[in-house]
């Protein structure tokens, strides 16, 4: 069989590097074992049957098919990699990244920004004006979220005229500093959003920390529903703002970050059950759908999910026998959905903190 190098495989079918591995990633191309094992090699067979039905795939209906599939993802994105079943943000491991980054930091590594820019250490005087506008101090349901978001975020300097790399940064940490105002109900302020989170929760320090790695996890995931929305409205000259309610608006739904919703609906019915792992087969004999569980780019497990479970397990062996249990049924691990509900109920964080946490993190 003759094979090719990744620069070459890359070459015939017209795409970058970056691609490529995102293409391996969702299996379209799979690694040939080599006598050298520190550089992939593919099948040109393969390689070039693939750019045969790319080329097929051109004409516009079949892009825009192919666009919104989980298959191949005709538009590159610099920001995030997902290869190899591990996450990268601009090059950077997501996982090693949310050992100790904010999401301040990581918004700014995304957006290739200043953090003195971006997140000032002080509210300018609109932001600490806007305290006018009443928030109720709790954690809103979803579709709540976002009017309650698009109200507070009334004054727009994220427009798409607005050319300045510094104050359009200034515009867009406003944005997910008054998205966490929506989110927690609580006043404006200049701190990290974790530890606002922490204050509005009453957590201790590790706690909080938990909270920052799950925001850190979750600020971007490729081309996912939320993302691809969000561009979608950008790309038309919207403003961010309007980037941002739009990408709210498609992780609201319940096949996206509306999961967390039937997760905590799942947990409710298996908790406290002697025998939970009888109740999760009665419900997959009835044909239910375990929300929470199963990947289709991380068949193995997904690893944001895993980051945050190994810190939730130890306050909540709860959270590890459903995971065990369906683990066994069904062979699928969890997914960042169930890690989020899981890590909200093992720190009494109130309803609904699952999908908050979510749309702050995915916010940036």
């Amino acid at each position: 069989m003759q094979t090719v190098s990744s620069d070459e495989a890359a070459r015939l079918l017209g795409v970058s590097r970056q691609t490529l591995y995102a293409y391996v990633s969702r299996g379209l191309v799979k690694p040939v074992t080599g006598a050298d094992r520190r550089e992939s090699r593919y099948s040109r067979e393969a390689i070039e049957e693939l750019a045969k039905s790319r080329r097929r795939g051109r004409r516009p209906k079949e892009i825009a098919r192919s666009t919104l599939d989980w298959g191949l993802p005709v538009l590159e994105t610099k920001l995030t990699l997902i290869e190899r079943e591990r996450l990268y943000y601009r090059g950077e491991d997501a996982l090693a990244l949310a050992e100790s980054a904010g999401l301040e930091e990581t918004a700014c590594l995304l957006w290739q920004a200043d953090m003195r820019h971006a997140f000032p250490s002080r509210l300018a005087a609109d932001d600490a004006a806007s305290a006018d506008r009443a928030v109720r101090p709790d954690v809103p349901e979803r579709m709540e979220l976002l009017t309650r978001f698009a109200t507070i975020a009334a004054a727009d300097d994220t427009a798409a005229w607005r050319q300045d790399p510094a104050r359009l940064a200034e515009g867009c940490g406003r944005l997910v500093r008054l998205l966490a105002r929506a989110v927690l109900g609580a006043p404006p302020s200049a701190e990290p959003i974790h530890r606002q989170c922490a204050a509005a929760w009453r957590l201790d320090g590790a706690a909080a920390d938990m909270v920052r790695r799950a925001l850190v996890l979750c600020a971007d995931h490729e081309l996912n529903a939320s993302g691809f929305t969000a561009r979608c409205v950008a790309s038309a000259g919207a403003s961010m703002r309007a980037a941002v309610i739009g990408g709210l608006a498609a992780l609201s739904g319940a096949r996206h970050g509306g999961v967390t919703a039937r997760v905590e609906a799942l947990w409710r019915i298996v908790e406290g059950r002697a025998d939970m792992k009888a109740a999760l087969r009665d419900l997959l004999a009835g044909g239910m759908e375990v929300p929470g569980f199963g990947h289709p780019l991380y068949p193995s497990g997904d690893p944001r999910a895993a980051a945050i479970l190994a810190r939730v397990y130890p306050l909540s062996p709860e959270a590890a026998r459903i995971a065990d249990a369906v683990r066994e049924l069904a062979g699928r691990p969890p997914s960042l959905d169930f890690a989020l509900v899981a890590m909200r109920r093992a720190l009494a964080l109130p309803e609904g903190a699952a999908f908050g946490v979510f749309a702050l993190g995915r916010s940036v």
